[in-house]
């Protein structure tokens, strides 16, 4: 059976832009076609391919892929085989792993060699469209905190490029903390480095020399969480052939980093409260406890807040873990910040001739009015765009995508030449409060902290304008709807 390809590493067959490049790997061709179509339907380039020497092949040529999605079931190998193997050519690439089979022994191995998602047959296509998209954009916020490294070996705050106000507040509360033992929780806008500053503050500390053991909550199915976690013994359940220690327990003295974890389930929740306060946790199958020394740094980008009172996250686990919070600025909110990026990113994407490259003024002013939704990614994609267009050594407006050049400027203005045109201070206060809202997408906790307000007072203010400002433009929430948004 010959291995095939379909669609452009550079687009999808409808010309616009992919969600990513997937690599479908399953020995049944009919399956490939149906899965590579489906996929591409719903925007990713889709290759394919029916062996794991085929899949190998593919990777080894250099080929462009963001996720693997393939069967458990091969002929002369498993889909845990091509997990292992893609581990060892692309570290971090994410492999989705199908199967008729459901093995919780076979799950729980298949996410230690580095797969993704576990799917089990029979599936709905859009749920296997889901977990690639979340899988690709997990490997791209791993290359974009790879990337502000700098490629160096440390991941400490050196590596961080920028010197914004709002990140220097950052830098300094990371230099104060990083020696407790104290549990920290960072927030923040996805893309915005949220496990770069978790490296920083282990690297910091006098655990660094121990290991650093990192999940992805919302990448680990319910059903095997616990087990990842705490570990299980041997016949905890069908195929648990083995004893296996748990996360916890095999970061040792070092630092344990639970990303995403807003997505952890209730009932997990509950398990994962009772081991932080205990510091200890049972395995699955067990009756003993087992204490764990591990520092424990947890990282979502929704407000937990909001999750409490909608009871979607238990508030007891919350205070456990918002003993320190690191609130990381969006990209946005970092002012001159964005031109320091940029000139990095120039450097990077420029070749030989990086440094004789620079922004046009009219660039930087588009740059800097722009607001960035994906964040320092988004930037650095813009400028890789930019240096493969220009003509001279100079970034012109042109070089930079429509969503960019074109954005207008952005500003609360308030002027008037008659006295019977002028409003009043809470009126400019209004306004004002208005546009800090939209910058920051509805985000209540943010717009607090730029305009020196606590937030309950911020809540006041929405709710008597909401009441007053019937016919007036609304302010919205990040979704577009009309405010005051949600608490």
């Amino acid at each position: 059976m010959n291995d095939i390809t379909r669609g452009s590493p550079a687009s999808r067959i409808d010309g616009r832009p992919s969600k990513g490049v997937v690599l479908v790997v399953d020995d049944d061709l009919g399956s490939c076609e149906v899965l590579a179509e489906s996929l591409m339907l719903r925007g990713f380039t889709a290759s394919y391919r029916t062996s794991l020497e085929g899949a190998l092949s593919y990777l080894r040529a250099g080929e462009p892929c963001d996720v693997i999605l393939s069967d458990l079931r091969l002929r002369g190998a498993t889909g845990l085989d091509v997990a292992a193997a893609a581990r060892e050519l692309r570290p971090h690439l994410p492999t989705v792993v199908i199967t008729a089979f459901g093995s919780i022994e076979a799950a729980v191995e298949a996410i230690r060699l580095g797969a993704y998602d576990f799917i089990t047959k029979p599936f709905e296509l859009d749920t296997v469209a889901i977990s690639v998209e979340r899988a690709a954009r997990h490997y791209g916020l791993h290359h974009e905190i790879e990337r502000l490294r700098r490629g160096e070996g440390v991941h400490g705050l050196e590596t961080m490029v920028g010197q914004s106000p709002a990140m220097r507040r950052v830098y300094d509360l990371v230099e104060r903390i990083a020696d407790s033992a104290s549990t920290v929780l960072i927030t923040g806008e996805s893309g915005t480095g949220k496990e770069l500053i978790a490296h920083a503050l282990h690297e910091k500390s006098s655990r660094s020399k121990s290991p650093f053991v990192a999940l992805n909550c919302a990448a680990i199915p319910d059903a095997l969480l616990e087990s990842e976690l705490f570990g299980h013994v041997r016949g905890a359940f069908t195929d648990a052939n083995k004893d296996r220690t748990g996360l916890f327990v095999r970061a040792g003295d070092g630092t344990l980093f639970l990303d995403e974890i807003a997505d952890v389930p209730l009932l997990m929740q509950a398990k994962l409260l009772r081991a932080l306060q205990e510091r200890r946790v049972r395995p699955v199958g067990s009756d003993a406890e087992v204490p764990f020394e591990a520092r424990i740094i947890a990282a979502t980008h929704r407000d937990l807040e909001s999750e409490v009172s909608a009871g979607r996250f238990r508030q007891d686990l919350f205070f456990r873990i918002h003993v320190i919070e690191v609130t990381l600025p969006p990209l946005r909110a970092r002012g001159s910040d964005v031109l320091a990026l940029a000139q990095h990113f120039l450097a990077r994407h420029g070749g030989p001739s990086a440094r004789s490259f620079r922004l046009d003024t009219k660039v930087a002013e588009a740059l800097l009015r722009y607001d960035w939704p994906g964040n320092v990614r988004e930037l650095e994609n813009t400028i890789e765009r930019a240096v493969a267009l220009a003509r001279s050594d100079i970034i012109e407006l042109a070089d930079l995508p429509d969503r960019v050049r074109e954005r207008p400027p952005d500003h609360v203005i308030i002027s008037a030449d008659e006295p019977e045109d002028l409003v009043s201070l809470d009126e400019v206060e209004r306004r004002y409060v208005s546009r800090v809202m939209h910058v920051v997408r509805g985000n209540k906790k943010l717009a607090a902290e730029i305009l020196g307000l606590d937030r309950s007072t911020l809540y006041r203010k929405l709710e008597r304008w909401a009441q007053r400002d019937v016919g007036r433009e609304p302010l919205r929430d990040s979704g577009g709807r009309e405010g005051p948004p949600g608490g």
